[in-house]
């Protein structure tokens, strides 16, 4: 192998004046002098850790001469530094810069900034491990490495952001997942141009094929459990310094419905509750629609015992069922937004309190009928049961297109807009897999674990996304 030395700029090396320039009216920048061995050293103390500068910095050069610096600087927790760059960049990232006899050295002296592991609060676990990842990426990587111990698993490393200059990581068994796909991604993360990135939601919207679409094109999670299966399946992980939601891909419609929950129980549970999801889907996205077209154009469908008292509870609305019935699901979007941004226990009173207040209030005031209450909160608590935070605020902002276009054209109008959205979900890709993945294309060995929990004997093939020689996952000892 031919190692090419690349020329230096003389005006890119590093020095003392250009770096104290460069920080210039930071009041979180020092510069140490030690007149005996003449070492000076710059670093920002609001990012650096006592122990490590004692360790690093005080101890070695206070009483030390220059000949015994020289040597000190031989040993490798101590790196030379030939472009400025790389030293303004070391200082931001914790090191501290140390100038001796016109050459540039940096040594790391960060100390760790962030909160210890614990449960994600955005998802809850009942069955299962109960860590979570948290904003440092280096403690990501940690839990994914105890948890996956093998060589094979791959990382790469990228920086996003003119200004804030996040690291991204990129995670990936070699051998199992597909190597196009990992390269697509890298080449995806390299040419984003953007002044800063702080979160790997916001990552990946730089990132997909339909930045327009209202649904998720990436799984964003902050389960270790979540994200082991997706690598183990032949996926690719990312993570963002600073975020604790880490993303997978290729990434399916249905992995929004299944959870890690799943495989924690028996299987036949565990397919109950995976179907129960699918039909909390239908019911938060076509039961209120269905309510305003029912009660606008089709009386006919709806029972005769029943239709007496939904005249009686209709008389006193004023408003036509299309109107009362986008008044009460903004109502309750504005609840469910009030809760979550209020203090926990505070929230928790105004949810309830709230929705019982407002409701038996409206319907008294003739403001409502009881019934479109009992259907918006039946299609607001189905709405929960999606896994996937992000796809459940996608799925309710759908329904009021539902519900507009069954005021405006009825059962015409639910099926116009299912029309569409299956148009639309069938056109979206995700790294050049499709969006519907394993229904279009079909693929009915990938179909035994998306719409049920298939037992473990079962599934002895891993997802047909990734490329792995050895294609069984699972083998049933005899």
């Amino acid at each position: 192998m031919k190692i090419f030395q690349k020329h230096v700029d003389i005006n890119e090396l590093p020095s003392l004046e250009q770096t104290i320039a460069e920080f210039k009216d930071c009041m979180d920048f020092t510069h140490q002098t030690f007149p005996k061995s003449h070492v000076d050293v710059v670093y920002l103390p609001t990012l650096a850790g006592n122990t490590e500068l004692f360790r690093a910095i005080i101890h070695p050069f206070t009483h030390t001469t220059e000949e015994e610096v020289a040597d000190i600087l031989q040993y490798a927790p101590y790196q030379p530094v030939h472009d400025r760059k790389t030293c303004i960049k070391g200082i931001l990232d914790g090191h501290a810069a140390i100038f001796f006899n016109q050459n540039a050295y940096i040594v790391d002296v960060s100390e760790s900034i962030g909160r210890t592991i614990e449960q994600s609060e955005t998802e809850s676990v009942i069955i299962g491990p109960h860590d979570g990842f948290v904003e440092d990426i280096a403690q990501n990587l940690g839990l994914l490495r105890k948890k996956i111990k093998s060589a094979q698993l791959k990382t790469m490393k990228f920086q996003v952001g003119e200004v804030t200059k996040s690291d991204v990581i990129i995670v990936y068994l070699e051998g199992i997942a597909n190597q196009e796909l990992v390269h697509m991604l890298a080449d995806r993360i390299q040419n984003i141009e953007i002044d800063m990135v702080l979160e790997g939601n916001m990552l990946v919207q730089l990132i997909e094929e339909n930045p327009n679409s209202i649904f998720p094109q990436f799984m964003t999670t902050e389960r270790p459990d979540a994200i082991v299966s997706k690598i183990v399946g032949g996926r690719i992980v990312g993570f963002v310094d600073g975020s604790p939601s880490a993303f997978s891909c290729p990434t399916s419609f249905f992995d929004f419905f299944s959870s890690p929950d799943d495989y924690y129980s028996r299987w036949l549970l565990g397919t109950a509750i995976r179907l129960l999801r699918i039909a909390g889907f239908a019911l938060t996205l076509g039961l209120t629609s269905f309510y305003v077209s029912a009660t606008t154009f089709h009386y006919e469908m709806i029972p005769h015992t029943m239709l007496y008292n939904l005249t009686e509870s209709r008389s006193k609305v004023p408003f036509p069922p299309l109107l009362e019935a986008l008044i009460m699901e903004t109502t309750i979007e504005l609840l469910r937004e009030a809760g979550a941004r209020l203090p926990t226990k505070i929230g928790q009173t105004i949810g309830i309190v709230g929705g019982i207040v407002i409701g038996q209030a409206a319907v008294q005031a003739g403001f409502t009928s009881n019934i479109l209450v009992i259907t918006v909160a039946t299609s607001a608590i189905a709405s929960f049961v999606v896994p996937s935070y992000i796809m459940s605020a996608s799925i309710r902002l759908i329904r009021f297109g539902f519900i507009i276009l069954a005021g405006l054209l009825g059962n015409l109008g639910l099926v116009i807009g299912i029309g569409f959205m299956v148009i639309h979900l069938a056109g979206i890709t995700n790294m050049g897999t499709s969006y519907l993945t394993p229904v279009a294309p079909l693929n009915m060995n990938d179909i035994l674990d998306t719409f049920i929990r298939g037992p473990f004997w079962s599934l002895t093939k891993r997802p047909s996304i990734s490329k792995s020689k050895n294609t069984i996952r699972n083998k049933m000892r005899k």
